[in-house]
């Protein structure tokens, strides 16, 4: 009986929070759009014109449903849980953007339902500043024209896939329905600091290195440090060109989570697991973890073209770590490129491909390789409806004849539907 309250008033408490959405005024400055008008933004944007009259408060969210149709099989070793056709679980995030001040903003996200929790927990949230006059008015007026200070326990700014990947229900950004194999997201305590001029964009950052936030253990942690170096410009009406360079690097941590911090978890439902798998617990299914928990550092390359309806977004990564039980590095590679078609009035609708493969030693002395391809097509019902498919093939080579993963590939189709706003 609880549980059938529990989703109840989750479904009244979006209900309301859909209807305040739509009573409130919803343009913030220096903001990044939750529907269709956010895509091909990557950091919130800079804006020259600031216009604060007071506090305001913009509750929104976003909610996806996937029907799952995949196969998966293996060389036989281990058994995989039987698996069919049918719908995932629903997931809900709730967004609260308040400008507290002339160029002052926070954000905080909640997951509602995701595959990890179905209960709520919050994500993180920041503090954005890109003026100073709350300090007085004029405080560093010329800097701030090209500064921006964010703050908090927040979605750290490594590379420029996490602005496309799908964030729990937050998905209207992402042209498919799966995130990368080898998935950089992490949340960490920390600040960056953004310089951005005529095209160009420089960051610089450092957090804890920690996802799980305690003072306990002070001596197995370090300072992770984050920068990023690119050039970003709508050369003219048809064309823009954006690439980056960024780094994570840290030096001491008793875990790093940059390639499993992921809790609302994949969007392949317990694929390539085994009988003992559940939903919740196995939630990063098709995906690959380096398992380097200790001094790593990692490089991203993303370049972004985009002429007319046609845009290309690459990533080229290298990762070099290790387990806190090994002497020596190891190192992983990842390559992707997606190409995405828009057309139709106002690119409502698209086609898409990607391809990502993954080369990497494993702990166990492997060296492995993923591939993965992805074709997908979407329809914008509304710039606050997304209706996404895709098919999608992946395959596992060089895994030892003991692995679930010797001679493993899974394939199939997959239906979302996104609302956001």
């Amino acid at each position: 009986m609880r549980k059938y309250v529990k989703h109840g008033l989750l479904a009244s408490a979006l209900f309301m929070v859909s209807l305040m959405g739509f009573s409130q005024n919803r343009q913030l400055d220096n903001y990044r759009s939750p529907d269709k008008n956010g895509i091909n933004v990557f950091e919130a944007p800079k804006d020259t014109v600031l216009t604060f009259d007071g506090v305001k408060v913009r509750v929104g969210g976003s909610s996806t449903l996937q029907f799952q149709a995949l196969d998966h099989e293996n060389s036989g070793a281990v058994e995989l849980i039987p698996i069919g056709d049918n719908f995932n679980l629903a997931t809900a995030n709730l967004d609260l953007d308040v400008a507290l001040a002339k160029g002052v903003r926070m954000h905080l996200r909640t997951y509602l339902s995701s595959r990890h929790h179905p209960e709520p927990y919050v994500k993180g949230g920041y503090f954005q500043v890109d003026n100073l006059d709350f300090i007085s008015p004029g405080f560093l007026e010329d800097a701030m024209q090209y500064l921006t200070i964010k703050v908090g326990h927040m979605e750290n700014n490594y590379g420029d896939a996490h602005f496309r990947r799908t964030d729990n229900a937050q998905a209207i950004y992402n042209p498919f329905v799966g995130n990368l194999i080898m998935d950089a997201f992490t949340t960490e305590v920390g600040g960056e600091v953004y310089f951005r001029k005529n095209g160009f964009i420089g960051m610089f950052g450092l957090s804890n290195g920690k996802l799980n936030q305690a003072v306990n253990n002070p001596d197995q942690t370090g300072a992770s440090i984050l920068a990023k170096l690119g050039y970003d410009k709508q050369l003219n009406d048809d064309f823009r060109l954006r690439i980056t360079g960024s780094m994570y690097s840290t030096g001491k941590s008793g875990r790093v989570y940059l390639y499993s911090a992921d809790r609302s978890g994949s969007r392949y439902y317990l694929v390539m697991e085994n009988t003992e798998a559940s939903t919740s617990s196995n939630f990063r299914s098709g995906r690959y973890d380096p398992g380097m928990t200790n001094e790593i550092t990692s490089f991203m390359i993303n370049p972004f073209l985009k002429y007319k309806g046609l845009e290309f977004f690459g990533t080229i990564e290298t990762a070099s770590g290790k387990a806190d039980a090994e002497t020596d590095k190891r190192n992983a590679t990842q390559l992707a490129g997606e190409l995405i078609y828009r057309f139709g009035n106002n690119e409502n609708f698209y086609l898409a491909g990607r391809y990502n493969t993954v080369d990497a030693e494993t702990a166990a002395g492997e060296d492995i390789t993923i591939d993965r391809l992805q074709l997908g097509f979407g329809a914008f019902l509304t710039k606050n409806i997304l209706a996404k498919f895709e098919y999608v093939n992946q395959t596992y080579d060089g895994y030892s004849d003991t692995s679930i993963f010797n001679d493993g590939k899974f394939n199939g189709v997959l239906l979302e539907a996104v609302i956001s706003f």
